[in-house]
């Protein structure tokens, strides 16, 4: 199987499956002397993962790191960093009912054509619980861009109708992790909760959007052809589970525009600083950070498992039905916030290194 590893410089591959016996990663490119903090990592992993409120899979799983090389005496020692996380409670019994039956927008049926085998316990390598590997990796990689005085917060910003409309400099992002559901704003995460709740009384499950900001960058990070900034998050972001769409900066909104009322026009700033009036481009202009604030929003779709009666077909090509068993989240938004933030920093982080190679 190709395509298990991200990044150029600051690279991760990751290995596991959702039923096996273990996930993790190797993480390539991390600069020696860099000081980790395990409390940090384990505490994005805590904020990822399952059990963690009613609002979302109640699958138990400690997700404790272990990490096997690359770390001496507190620090990266430069070489190859590998970690393990245990499974310690699959409950593979709850997919024997569809051992050959296609679960309907999931990847059972694309794994079966393009493989002629799949693992049928939770969806083996498609399985969103793939995702624990980014969380410990993109840990890593908020750490360094600490150095750096780059932070980076994403929060729910929408699930089904409910839309915060609030720009996000308007909001305390430090709200964030007050509430289960993720969003800043507490009137609109208790609407967002009672929807959920509702939703999931009906067996079914719904989808929204979680917005990202990156501060700090400065400008000149990024690349201006094929690897522009945006072009690498769009390819993080699109590539967890369940994820259906990306935009950055004004996003689909520009094409509501014209250029005299959409261009961020430049302006001397502090200590001749160069700023802009506006952010409509999203911190970055040719696919190179300006150096304001990056922000964009990533769209989940409802998760694909209902514990509703569905019509489908088995791997025979005859016509059955399937309804949804086990433990699944109704929502994903929640437990996606950390996942975006940190494939966000596996971008940056990997752009950063990049970038000093760039020029004398």
């Amino acid at each position: 199987m190709a395509g298990n590893t991200f990044g150029t410089l600051f690279k991760l591959s990751s290995f596991g499956e959702s039923h096996g016996v273990a996930l993790g990663g190797v993480i390539d490119g991390c600069p020696s002397g860099l000081s980790i903090d395990l409390d940090f990592i384990q505490h994005e992993l805590d904020r990822r993962k399952p059990g963690q409120s009613h609002i979302v899979t109640q699958r138990k799983e400690g997700d404790k790191v272990e990490f096997l090389s690359g770390i001496f005496e507190g620090k990266t020692t430069g070489t190859s960093i590998g970690f393990v996380i245990y499974n310690e409670n699959q409950k593979s019994k709850d997919y024997d009912h569809n051992k050959d039956v296609y679960r309907p927008s999931h990847a059972d049926y694309t794994y079966d054509t393009k493989y002629g085998f799949r693992d049928h316990r939770g969806g083996g390598r498609s399985s969103a619980r793939e995702t624990v590997a980014r969380t410990v990796a993109g840990a890593i990689a908020k750490l360094l861009l600490r150095q750096y005085g780059i932070g980076i917060q994403a929060y729910v910003s929408q699930v089904g109708n409910l839309k915060l409309e609030t720009p996000y400099q308007q909001l305390n992002l430090n709200n964030t992790e007050t509430n289960i559901v993720r969003c800043p704003d507490e009137v609109m995460a208790g609407q967002m909760i009672s929807l959920i709740e509702e939703v999931r009384k009906e067996g079914d499950t719904i989808g929204g959007c979680v917005n990202c900001v990156v501060q700090g960058l400065p400008a000149g990070i990024g690349e201006p052809v094929f690897d522009k900034l945006h072009a690498d998050l769009g390819k993080a972001m699109l590539s967890i589970n369940a994820v259906k769409g990306f935009e950055y900066g004004s996003g689909f909104d520009s094409t509501k525009y014209k250029g005299s009322e959409l261009n961020d026009i430049f302006t001397a700033g502090d200590a001749g600083k160069i700023a802009v009036q506006t952010n409509n481009s999203g911190g970055i202009q040719g696919g190179i950070s300006n150096g304001e604030d990056i922000y964009f929003r990533v769209a989940f779709k409802p998760v694909a498992t209902i514990m509703q009666n569905q019509a489908t077909v088995n791997s025979r090509g005859e016509e059955t039905n399937i309804q949804g068993r086990g433990r699944h989240d109704p929502c994903v938004l929640p437990r996606a916030v950390p996942i975006v933030e940190s494939m966000a920093a596996l971008v940056i982080a990997d752009h950063i290194l990049r970038n000093k190679t760039s020029k004398l």
